[in-house]
């Protein structure tokens, strides 16, 4: 994995905005309709291959979480992830994956890149204070190329000069 340390310009794609973190969902316990009265309509609605229903909630391209809601057969939240993490980030396997593994994984991206080397897409990170974005480059074949953290130093600088 690279890291690199430099001002990140990306161009925005125009993507929904979703809510903050899903706060109040118990696994085990809360159903769809709390969830959905809770913390409103998700940013994206999918099946799991075992056929749990997964609910996404993004709040790029400004925010830096992605949170995804998976519910069992009989409707009741089985588990609540963060996806935006570093940790995910590492289960991107260059090479072999694909954008539908990589979307499944990290949910949607806030911003797509068209660049010389092929597609980018990258989401909001934030590490502490530092932000930045996780990125993943993808071959002309829809192959994971790379996958990177980028900070932004430009965030930095702005804090150095005060």
């Amino acid at each position: 994995m690279k890291i690199l340390a430099f001002p990140v310009v990306f161009l925005a794609a125009a993507l929904l905005g979703g809510c903050g973190a899903p706060g109040g969902i118990v696994p085990q316990q809360s159903t769809m309709t709390e969830v959905r009265a809770r913390v409103g309509t998700p940013t994206d609605i999918r099946f799991d291959r075992n056929g749990d229903e997964l609910w996404e909630y993004a709040t790029g391209p400004s925010g830096y979480e992605t949170y995804l809601v998976r519910f069992g057969a009989d409707g009741r939240v089985k588990a609540v992830t963060q996806l935006i993490t570093q940790e995910q980030l590492m289960k991107v396997e260059p090479g072999t994956m694909r954008k539908a593994d990589v979307r499944h994984l990290l949910g949607r991206p806030s911003d797509e890149s068209f660049l010389y080397s092929g597609t980018v897409w990258s989401w909001r990170y934030r590490d502490g204070a530092q932000t930045g974005h996780l990125a993943v480059s993808f071959n002309d074949d829809g192959t994971v190329r790379e996958r990177m953290v980028l900070f932004d130093s430009s965030a930095d600088r702005s804090r150095d000069d005060k």
